[in-house]
């Protein structure tokens, strides 16, 4: 029996949000962006949602550079965080790297959606007047701090392995 046939009427396949984030630092602050979501204002890290036939990394290089004009190089994973939202109950996998700024593109245009990016040190974003998206913005910079990575060398991509 597969895992679909198990499932009772109404019930619909479990099938969480795949997504990654950038914990980016510069001289002690870190790359955020403002933007709208639900028709509200709120802080977030550059993040967003795994495409179909891209790797993590990929995303997460892709979806920094769409959203801050930023250019960044993944270092090493945070951590991979679990979450349901209480807005909508989306299950969403969030991979959060650590990722370093290498360039600033000139003239980058921001995805729709996104207002402005930032550099904010942890004082400046606990005091700013929009709130973060969700708990794990303050997370992912709290295991940051407190060093947790995990080499990339953990991620396989199996479709690139050969």
């Amino acid at each position: 029996m597969t895992s679909s046939e198990s499932l009772c009427a109404g019930e619909r396949e479990f099938r969480p949000d795949v997504t990654v984030a950038a914990v980016v630092e510069r001289d002690g602050r870190f790359l955020l962006v403002e933007e709208i979501v639900r028709g509200q204002r709120v802080l977030n890290q550059p993040a967003g949602h795994l495409d179909a036939g891209e790797n993590l990394l990929d995303a997460v290089v892709r979806e920094t550079r769409e959203e801050t004009g930023w250019l960044v190089r993944p270092t090493a994973l945070v951590a991979v965080y679990q979450w349901t939202s209480p807005w909508d109950g989306r299950s969403i996998l969030r991979f959060t790297f650590v990722a370093e700024a290498l360039a600033e593109i000139a003239g980058a245009v921001l995805d729709a959606g996104i207002e402005r990016a930032w550099w904010l040190d942890e004082r400046e974003l606990a005091a700013h007047p929009v709130p973060t998206r969700s708990p794990l913005v303050a997370r992912s910079i709290a295991d940051y701090r407190r060093g947790l990575r995990a080499d990339l060398a953990v991620l396989t991509d199996l479709a690139r392995a050969g």
